[in-house]
């Protein structure tokens, strides 16, 4: 019994680790294309003095 418990846990924690990089690789795309449109905003914008969205 405890062996079976043991493997139903592990698949378990194992089905939430993916679940988890899921969620994060989604979040990163967006992430990502919120910076590509304040990039392409930004520059279509901007003529003589160009405004930086970013401190560096």
């Amino acid at each position: 019994m405890v062996p079976v418990l043991l493997v139903l846990l592990l698949a378990l924690l194992l089905f939430g680790l993916g679940f988890a990089v899921k969620v994060l690789w989604w979040i990163a795309v967006a992430v990502l294309v919120v910076w590509l449109l304040g990039f392409l905003l930004n520059g279509a914008s901007g003529s003589g003095g160009r405004r930086h969205w970013y401190r560096w």
